[in-house]
């Protein structure tokens, strides 16, 4: 029932939106279709699929793609290693997972490329200068386009990976520190701007490419004395000369798409960057870990002002619920589009959680040193089941961030996570709270992690990290099963439930709890009046019931709101009974 009420939801938000075939491109301050209409982007960015980062494999070691492939190389060989790739990237997105992004309101996707699966790196080149290219990226690229023209979807084809790596943060751009980089390197540069004319050339007829984005998140400072990462940077001259020029290569062959610029500082310095050089041209930013007030994006309201510029959120998201729906509401109130990160990963504040698998997680104890090697053949099996994970039929479909992420900044009321139907007896397992943000279907003291705003260490809002993406802290019963409950739970938070009965009266509520101590106090709020106490006692870190207490429900729709008084206990379920 959830699943029905939520696509149903999206469409009757999106699912009118009609786009025209043609370009899109840069008018004035807007994004407009063929027709001159506004398009307002709604995307959602593949992290993990051409160009894997560590910490969505959650790996202990340094996080480049290069670094993980040979620790897997060590363990399975060179050929096992490639048919692990092969799969992996086979699996991770097929037609299913771009049908659904449409079915849940999503209107277009960037696709993070790695320029290694269109042409060989410069040092591998059998004769310098020249370009080997490889058929794989344009394959991948080509069947997700075709699925996206299925479903009238726009591709925004990004360059997260460029030769030689574009920025300190190595793990974005799968960069070996020991070879030159972009910006050390005139051979990468040559080489990125030919992948770019080669990507031109293929898609300069296709419609449904929205755009290029022609280097993610530069982060290399030019200047002496300067952060590395390129933040504090005042003149940015060698980062405008190379955009400059990819753009102009790009426009010897394709005079048609929209070619997307980002500043550097992880997108977000544009000193010196600006003013554009093409009338086409649209200025990205990267949002994570801030404030979601008009004071954090005043900078680019201003250059979409000054320079009469459409600006576009192009990536953002690894936050909690209330941060996706509270920065989505912004961009939209300020007719900003969007692009959030990434759609999967090994991790519970994405759409699409794939799974670890035992044999996957015994590799990453393996390679933590906390267990033995294992055998080339039960790491290849770990290995091929996770790719086999990574397929959209076997991943955690993590309806509250779509729902976070596409109702709730149009609609800020509670609904039901699951349809709770109450005829003899219902058990409401406590993390199944109703759908909604803080304040509305729960509160909770922490609820999304501003770090970058406040100065002061990362905010951790579900301390459990798993099940939902709220604040409220969830934990496993037990690791080896999917069994969870509700802890460290503090005075003044509550979870709010909707309930459907047949027939009005006298029912009985008592709570799955445990405890070790005498000070825990609850009590439940019956559709906004009635408070009643719950009587909590201990249980020597025991699930065991609380003694019933008499409500009155009503006849069809009733809330429920548990509060709690004093913590001192954890919630596992909820048992209503007539």
């Amino acid at each position: 029932m959830k699943i029905t009420h939520l696509i149903f939801l999206t469409f009757f938000l999106f699912g009118s939106q009609v786009f025209g075939q043609g370009f899109l491109k840069a008018e004035n301050s807007k994004i407009v279709n063929e027709n001159g209409e506004n398009v307002l982007l709604r995307g959602i960015g593949l992290g993990g699929y051409m160009l894997q980062e560590g910490y969505m494999l959650q790996v202990p070691f340094s996080g480049q793609q290069y670094v993980f492939k040979e620790h897997v190389e060590e363990l399975v060989g060179k050929e096992k290693t490639e048919q692990f790739y092969a799969a992996w990237r086979k699996n991770h997105m097929q037609k299913r997972d771009v049908d659904s992004l449409k079915q849940w309101g999503f209107n277009s996707i960037r696709l993070p490329l790695h320029y290694n699966l269109f042409t060989l790196p410069v040092d591998e080149e059998p004769v310098a200068g020249k370009n080997t290219w490889l058929e794989e990226g344009f394959q991948l690229t080509d069947s997700l386009l075709k699925w996206c023209k299925a479903n009238k979807m726009y591709l925004i084809l990004d360059m997260h990976a460029a030769p030689g790596g574009q920025g300190h943060d190595v793990n974005i751009s799968d960069r070996n520190p020991s070879k030159p980089s972009l910006w050390e390197s005139e051979a990468n540069q040559q080489k990125l701007i030919a992948v770019w004319q080669k990507l031109a050339e293929r898609y300069k007829d296709e419609t449904w490419i929205g755009a290029y984005d022609l280097l993610n998140e530069p982060n290399w400072t030019f200047e002496n004395g300067k952060n590395e990462n390129g933040i504090e940077d005042t003149e940015n001259k060698p980062l405008r000369k190379l955009l400059e020029e990819l753009t102009k290569a790009v426009r010897e062959i394709d005079t048609n798409h929209i070619v997307i610029i980002e500043g550097n500082g992880w997108g977000n310095n544009y000193n010196g960057v600006l003013p554009p050089w093409d009338t086409n041209i649209v200025l990205s930013f990267h949002k994570y870990w801030n404030y979601n007030d008009t004071a954090s994006i005043q900078q680019f309201l201003e250059y979409r002002n000054k320079y009469n510029i459409p600006v576009w959120l192009g990536e953002s998201g690894e936050n909690s619920n209330v941060w996706f729906r509270d920065a989505i509401s912004l961009m939209e109130e300020n007719n900003i589009g969007w692009c959030w990160w990434p759609l999967k990963k090994l991790g519970f504040n994405n759409p699409l959680e794939i799974k670890i698998n035992k044999g996957y997680r015994d590799l990453l104890n393996y390679w933590a040193e906390k267990s033995e090697k294992p055998s080339s053949e039960e790491a290849f099996e770990a290995l091929m089941q996770l790719a086999e994970n990574a397929k959209i039929e076997n991943c955690i479909v993590h309806y509250d961030v779509l729902d976070a992420i596409i109702r709730q900044p149009k609609n800020a009321d509670a609904i039901p996570f699951k349809y709770n139907q109450l005829k003899n007896q219902l058990v409401i397992k406590a993390a199944d709270y109703d759908l909604g943000t803080d304040g509305v279907a729960y509160h909770d003291t922490i609820s999304a992690n501003y770090h970058i705003s406040t100065g002061k260490e990362r905010q951790t809002w579900n301390l459990g990290r798993t099940y939902r993406n709220d604040g409220v802290d969830l934990f496993k019963i037990n690791p080896d099963n999917e069994a969870v409950y509700v802890g460290d739970l503090e005075q003044h938070e509550w979870l709010h439930y909707t309930v459907n009965t047949n027939e009005a009266g006298a029912y009985s509520i008592s709570l799955k709890i445990s405890s070790n101590t005498n000070t825990g106090k609850a009590s439940l709020l019956i559709n906004d009046r009635n408070t009643t106490p719950i009587n909590i006692e201990n249980t020597a870190d025991k699930w065991e019931w609380t003694a019933p207490v008499s409500v009155y429900l009503k006849a069809g729709k009733n809330t429920i709101k548990l509060l709690v008084e004093h913590s001192g206990f954890n919630l596992q379920s909820i048992k209503i009974s007539n």
